[in-house]
């Protein structure tokens, strides 16, 4: 029986929505903003993944620490999206991401208390 971890769940879900996205970027020839979303936005939920099998506390707490810097570039990334004309809008990705970024927090501050 699979035990449920949240956070993983919601980083490939949301890996899995900004491929999608960026092939829709790739469709409107906005290959720049793409690659760089892509790399950020499915970079998040690989840190999440390799924090699974941390060598120490510290080295769990870090990688969540790589993987929220990726998810704020990520934001940018959107937000230049979401800003600039001729783009598809974010806010639906901006949202899911925001929700990530509250988990990623909440995870880093209960284990570093602990």
């Amino acid at each position: 029986m699979k035990q449920e971890n949240k956070i993983l769940d919601l980083s490939i879900e949301f890996a899995l929505e900004i491929i999608k996205f960026c092939e829709k970027l790739d469709i409107l020839n906005k290959f720049v903003i793409s690659k760089q979303l892509l790399r950020s936005g499915t970079s998040i939920g690989a840190n999440i993944h390799e924090a699974q099998s941390p060598e120490s506390k510290n080295d769990f707490i870090h990688k969540l620490k790589i993987s929220h810097k990726e998810a704020v570039e990520t934001k940018y990334w959107l937000i230049l999206c979401d800003q600039s004309e001729k783009y598809p809008s974010t806010k639906e990705l901006q949202d899911k991401l925001k929700n990530i970024l509250n988990l990623i927090s909440y995870i880093i501050y209960k284990s570093s208390k602990n």
